[in-house]
């Protein structure tokens, strides 16, 4: 077999040391992955990386085996007409794992093919380790069974998790959620107006309808019409929808035919700028309303997918919440408007008052404070604490192959 080619490096980094293969299959798993790459640099300078990422993770130098966006698909009846492709890119990256032999294989979240992934390198005895625990504590629990020698060492980014596992046997080790270092809490509210030339008393709302290409097309309609009924009341409403540029085609194409054009903003520090000025959020589950929460950003969440993928969830489902800051909080902290209860009349009522009532939101607010304290890990940020644990893997797999030789 051909020995893959070296991945290029930023301008100044010569690496020259043992090969780290590294893998996120969405976007959230890339912004993990490059901050990742970046912390693991500081400790060991002469690191080389291969694997599968994003625009991300190749700035840092990541050549990426095949484009991220062939695995960002989500939904049990979603992923059934890409078996066949997904199998061939599993089959591709076993491949490259085996050609180039690393000293260490780091998979990042999307469990759905990470985990299949690990299990197949197995035989090769290459230390692994798993970054961000796959959520067996909200559905599907019996899958913890199947975890036992899939990896070295797992990385939570809930402080819930370690807890968790062990009453099944397996360690994992909390490192702090990234969200905390994502600079979500750093953004102007003054610059974003001035930029977009948005007047100060006009309400901003973000839209966050995902950052799966699977997952917005659900989602922008629904909205969509929701807006024209908050138009009516709210007449200078400016809607801010934040997307990964994976998918910015997909959503100009599903809001032009909104009756209120949304800013679209690709660009992270504009994002994070929108949330300074917005007075409100509706956003789909999942790690953004942890950015919002960071933030500090009112919001209520929503989310779709085809009706029997959502008949079978809500069989596995065991935890209370489905937003992620209300099972930070332990209650329902802010309201959640899932599959049916996601319609347009619906939306734009709790949407309204949300504007509405200062109340609901310093109470929201109160909540998030709590959740920020209790996403902050062990380190000076979840990166480099997870960059010491993956470090000390390294370095202790070094040790058994030189006292094997």
């Amino acid at each position: 077999m051909t020995q893959p080619s070296s991945s290029p490096v930023p301008a100044g980094i010569s690496p020259s040391g043992p090969t780290i293969w590294i893998m996120a299959g969405e976007a959230s798993g890339d912004v993990l992955g490059s901050r990742l790459m970046i912390a693991l640099r500081q400790l060991r300078p002469d690191l080389h990386f291969a694997g599968i990422g994003g625009e991300r993770m190749q700035a840092q130098g990541l050549q990426s085996l095949f484009p991220l966006r062939d695995l960002a698909v989500m939904g049990l009846l979603e992923v059934l007409p890409r078996i066949r492709h997904l199998s061939r890119r599993l089959d591709q990256a076993v491949g490259d794992i085996t050609a180039r032999r690393p000293a260490l294989v780091i998979t990042i979240d999307s469990p759905g093919f990470t985990l299949r992934l690990l299990r197949r390198i197995a035989p090769l005895s290459i230390p692994r380790l798993h970054y961000v625990a796959p959520q067996v504590w909200a559905w599907r629990e019996h899958r913890v069974r199947e975890f036992p020698g899939l990896w070295e060492r797992m990385l939570c980014l809930l402080p819930f998790e370690p807890e968790f596992f062990a009453r099944h046997g397996i360690e994992a080790r909390f490192v702090g959620h990234p969200v905390v270092q994502s600079g979500a809490d750093e953004g102007s509210a003054e610059a974003f107006r001035a930029r977009y030339g948005i007047a100060p008393d006009a309400p901003i709302l973000v839209l966050m309808p995902g950052s799966r290409r699977s997952e917005a097309p659900r989602l922008l309609p629904v909205f969509g019409r929701m807006l024209a009924l908050v138009q009516r009341n709210r007449p200078d409403i400016v809607p801010v929808v934040p997307v990964s540029p994976v998918i910015a085609d997909i959503v100009r194409a599903g809001v032009a035919r909104w009756p209120v054009r949304p800013l679209i903003v690709t660009d992270m520090h504009d994002k994070h700028d929108a949330f300074a000025a917005a007075s409100a959020a509706l956003t789909k589950s999942g790690t953004s309303t942890l950015e919002l929460a960071m933030a500090n950003v009112p919001m209520a969440v929503t989310y779709r997918v085809n009706p029997l993928t959502a008949a079978i969830a809500r069989r596995l489902i065991r935890v209370p919440y489905v937003a992620m800051v209300n099972l930070l909080a332990g209650h329902r902290l802010v309201p959640e408007l899932l599959q049916e209860r996601c319609t347009p009349e619906l939306l734009a009522a709790t949407v309204e008052r949300l504007l509405a009532d200062p109340a609901s939101r310093d109470l929201q607010r109160m909540g998030f404070a709590h959740i920020r304290a209790a996403l902050h890990g062990p380190g000076e940020s979840p990166a480099h604490a997870a960059a010491h644990e993956i470090i000390d893997l390294l370095e202790a797999g070094q040790a058994a192959r030189a006292g094997r030789a």
